[in-house]
């Protein structure tokens, strides 16, 4: 399977596609491409038995594609444990190094790792690690714009995209952090968060891919 393939049964599942239909135009955001090229891509998911694609409703992985998305997922993830509790990356800079990893550990290596980190429970991003050979379920979450204003929430997990988390350092933005929403502006405007530490005024289509507990 090529990589490119690998990057969408990765977000699909991170949408939430093991359970529920993940929209194209979630696709296009979470990997900043054209909506022609996830429709291609798509196609060729289909063909292979990894996804089912509905029309106006759109795709969810297959037993056999939650399984290799979940394998891979697990590597990526432990991955990014390594390199930030023992490399010394932040959060934000991860995603790349591990995304070259994950497509070079073997079975062997990655049991190592497991082993090594002492069998992590969740990545850096909130993210859950399954046990080897177990599939992922992320815990049915809503997400920041699912809230009104006046809700204390935790942030708990975030799409692992490189720009989202690198907009959300410069916002000072962090895991497990708890916020009061303050503000919605309309039509989709920023969403306003506040604490005692801080205030960040977070854009609509940031805000739809930050998971959280209501406090």
């Amino acid at each position: 399977m090529t990589p490119n393939r690998e990057d969408y049964l990765k977000l699909i599942l991170e949408l939430g596609g093991d359970e529920r239909k993940v929209s194209n135009k979630q696709i296009v955001e979470g990997l900043t491409i054209s909506g022609a090229s996830v429709s291609e891509m798509i196609s060729k998911l289909v063909k292979e038995g990894l996804v089912n694609h509905s029309p106006y409703q759109g795709v969810q992985l297959t037993k056999l594609g939650l399984e290799k998305a979940s394998t891979l997922v697990r590597k990526h993830r432990l991955w990014e444990v390594f390199l930030v509790d023992h490399l010394g990356y932040s959060w934000n800079e991860v995603h790349d190094d591990a995304e070259v990893l994950e497509h070079v550990t073997s079975e062997q290596l990655e049991k190592r790792l497991d082993n090594y980190l002492q069998k992590p429970k969740f990545c850096p991003h909130g993210g859950m690690i399954p046990s080897q050979g177990k599939n992922v379920h992320e815990k049915d979450r809503k997400t920041l714009i699912d809230y009104p204003v006046g809700t204390t929430v935790s942030i708990a997990r975030v799409l692992d995209e490189k720009e989202l988390l690198d907009y959300l350092v410069d916002l000072g933005i962090t895991i497990h952090e708890e916020f009061t929403i303050t503000d919605i502006a309309a039509y989709e405007g920023p969403i306003t968060l506040k604490n005692d530490q801080k205030k960040a005024a977070i854009s609509y289509k940031a805000a739809s891919t930050i998971f959280v507990d209501k406090v």
